[in-house]
Order: C-alpha cells, then sequence, then structure tokens
C-alpha cells in the first residue's frame, strides 16, 4: 500500500482536476480504493501499517465526500488553483443575488402561513433552477481556468453556501 498523503484528492481517485466529474464513476472508484484500503485487510500486519491504513481509509473518505458534492468540489479546485473563498469573512454578495434570496424568503414565509403546497412547490423549483444555473456558471468557469474566471467562481460558491 502506497503511503502518499500527500498526493491530491483527484490523484488519489486517478482523475483530472476538473469541475464535472461522472458521479458513478467516482463512487465506482470510491468502492475500489475502500476494498485496497480497508484497515480489516491489515489486521495482520504492523502496528506501523495498521494505522497507515487507517490513515489511508480515512484520506480515501474525506476525499470522496469533497469530490462527490458540486459546492465542496469547487472549493477544493480553488484551492488548488490558489484562490480561497473565504465565506466566512468576504460576505459581499451581488445586491441583486441578496435582493432574490428575501424575496424566496418572504416568499417561503406566506406559503408557510397558508400551507399552499403548490406554492411550495413552484418555489423549490425555482431554487433548484437557480443553483443549476450557478453550477453550470461554475463548470464554465473552470474550464476557462484563468486568474478572473477563479475569481468569479469563488463569487459563485459564495452565493451557492449562501442559499445551503
Amino acid at each position: 500500500m502506497s503511503a502518499n498523503l500527500l498526493q491530491t484528492h483527484f490523484e488519489l481517485f486517478g482523475l483530472k482536476p476538473a469541475y464535472d466529474l461522472d458521479r458513478e464513476a467516482l463512487a465506482a472508484i470510491h468502492l475500489d480504493l475502500q476494498k485496497a484500503v480497508h484497515p480489516d485487510r491489515f489486521a495482520g500486519a504492523s502496528p506501523q501499517e495498521k494505522r497507515l491504513a487507517v490513515q489511508r481509509a480515512a484520506q480515501v473518505n474525506e476525499a470522496y465526500r469533497i469530490l462527490k458534492n458540486p459546492v465542496d468540489r469547487a472549493r477544493y479546485l480553488l484551492k488548488l488553483g490558489g484562490v480561497e473563498t473565504d465565506e466566512e469573512t468576504n460576505t459581499a454578495m451581488d445586491p441583486a443575488f441578496l435582493m432574490e434570496q428575501m424575496e424566496w424568503r418572504e416568499r417561503l414565509d406566506d406559503v408557510r402561513a397558508s400551507a399552499d403546497s403548490g406554492a411550495l412547490l413552484t418555489i423549490a423549483g425555482e431554487l433548484e433552477q437557480s443553483r443549476r444555473a450557478m453550477h453550470r456558471q461554475l463548470g464554465g468557469y473552470f474550464q476557462d481556468g484563468g486568474d478572473e474566471a477563479l475569481q468569479q467562481a469563488a463569487g459563485i460558491v459564495r452565493k451557492l453556501r449562501f442559499m445551503e
């Protein structure tokens, strides 16, 4: 078992760094890696090999958790590109985006008061459509890959985190 704990999540999974990933292929690779590094396979190994197996299994699980989630994957790609999203400190948002969020929240409050399930489904559909549009934008920014595109991608990630 290789003990290289310094490789990127993409390298660990044998993938090129990219925003758009095949989730089924990712899951299959995860399963194969889990089988290969599961600590039970090293029950008769030395204490050091057992510890490395536990570390490797944890690394595989953490990498999979990040790569399977599009927003976490975007944050990770940005970090690899030297761009931090700084969600905790950079709270500047596009005023139109914030207004849209406020309108959705007001509409949700109205729906709760009226118990109108049809209106709730409409709002949920709008939110999902907006979220998907942002994910498409992220894909384009990561394909571009330039510094300005990565900064734009960081802004989209902050918006998606805000929506979550």
